[in-house]
């Protein structure tokens, strides 16, 4: 019994004496892979930010290391990250930082399942696994409880306006639509050559979705009166869905439930 509770303590002084496991220093190129970090508890890991990254709490006072066109590779190896993350697209600008030796992980973001795979992949990478699983399992859970309250009998098709002029939207395999599927909507759109394209008005025209959803930055409402938006049955039947954050419902991250139940109490009406 003696030796056992011995070598029980020599158990614990070493598990004392072993340094911390090293917690690594991480910039964020992209501002829902930040929300990601902080929602896992890894905020103050983070010591750099795309600019962003303004409405993030946690991400306030953090230096700011890229835009929507370059990224600022002198700051950030003078900020001495252990990892930096980002997006496939922005593979040509870390690529000074791979050269450099800097340990770069581009996280793919189009989809509604990366949404999830991305938390739990910066879990890992943060140390902050357990807090990651925990996350992606309430997160779902919230998700379920929404689609509960839905009893919708039909799916509204919905044209998402991410720009004006020119028009811009989103095909299928993006994030939002599947969002729009989840709340029980589905994308107007059928097929798009990449998650984010394009559209000629003359297809939007033909198409005549059953409602326009867009972000107050779109500025939808002030072409209204312009071709093809006039022309268009939801617009005169002004089936119109204007968000006023385009943060909160584009931005794949740990608040999209909060763009689901916006999405869902706006389409009950035309779902029934």
């Amino acid at each position: 019994m003696r030796l056992n509770l011995s070598a029980g303590l020599l158990a614990l002084a070493l598990a004392a004496a072993s340094p911390a496991p090293h917690a690594p220093r991480i910039v964020s190129l992209i501002p829902s892979l930040t929300e990601d970090l902080c929602a896992i508890g890894a905020a103050k890991q983070v010591i750099g930010v795309s600019q962003f990254s303004s409405d993030i709490p946690c991400a306030k006072g953090l230096p700011e290391v890229d835009d929507a066109s370059s990224v600022d590779a002198e700051k950030i190896v003078a900020l001495h990250p252990d990892l930096v993350v980002g997006i496939p697209s922005q593979s040509r600008s870390v690529a000074v930082l791979v050269r450099a030796g800097i340990t770069v992980q581009l996280l793919p973001d189009d989809s509604y399942s990366d949404l999830f795979g991305d938390i739990t992949k910066l879990g890992t990478l943060s140390g902050h696994g357990a807090q990651a699983q925990a996350l992606v399992a309430k997160l779902q859970a919230e998700t379920q409880r929404l689609r509960a309250s839905e009893h919708f009998k039909r799916r509204p098709s919905v044209f998402i306006v991410l720009q004006t002029v020119p028009i811009w939207t989103v095909g299928p395999q993006s994030y939002i639509a599947t969002l729009l599927w989840v709340a029980g909507a589905r994308d107007a759109v059928t097929a798009l050559p990449s998650a984010y394209a394009q559209y000629s008005p003359e297809a939007l025209l033909r198409l005549q979705p059953d409602a326009l959803l867009a972000s107050r930055d779109a500025q939808l409402e002030q072409n209204l009166n312009r071709e093809p938006w006039r022309s268009l049955r939801a617009v005169g039947a002004k089936h119109l869905f204007i968000a006023d954050d385009s943060n909160v419902l584009y931005r794949p991250g740990p608040r999209y439930n909060q763009a689901l139940a916006w999405l869902i109490e706006r389409l009950r009406p035309l779902a029934r």
